[in-house]
């Protein structure tokens, strides 16, 4: 039988399986099926801070560098992330003892796994956007 007789088989059910782009990325990436929903939620409900930088950044507005808004990694979301930097972009809200020690680990680990990251409070981006993208464009130019 030739070519032209041949009938595909339906998704699913032929004997090759092979796994969708999205589910090689859950397995580089480490995340699970419920970080990425985690992620997808947060970036519907930005918060003002997050929603004034992602202005401000995305489309590649920035110097032409390709960012990322709650982007999964393994077990975290990082709020913004240049992928050809592989430079993470934190921005903290109220800060607590316990949360302090939290980003600490947090940022010590995405280190080990050969992520820059670089943390801004919420007042710095609401009150002085120009200065946090100054210091994001030095972060984007250093090795």
């Amino acid at each position: 039988m030739g070519v032209r007789g041949q009938i595909s088989p339906i998704r699913g059910l032929g004997g090759n399986t092979t796994q969708s782009k999205h589910m090689r990325y859950r397995r580089i990436r480490g995340t699970t099926p419920e970080i990425e929903a985690a992620a997808r939620r947060l970036r519907d409900n930005l918060t003002p801070a997050e929603a004034k930088l992602w202005e401000a950044i995305r489309g590649k507005q920035l110097d032409g560098f390709k960012f990322r808004c709650q982007h999964p990694v393994e077990q975290f979301i990082l709020d913004f992330y240049c992928p050809s930097c592989k430079l993470v972009v934190e921005i903290d809200g109220e800060i607590h003892r316990d949360r302090q020690e939290y980003d600490q680990a947090r940022t010590e680990k995405l280190e080990t796994l050969g992520y820059r990251v670089t943390r801004f409070s919420n007042d710095e981006v609401i009150h002085n956007l120009g200065d946090v993208l100054e210091r994001i464009r030095a972060q984007l130019r250093s090795p």
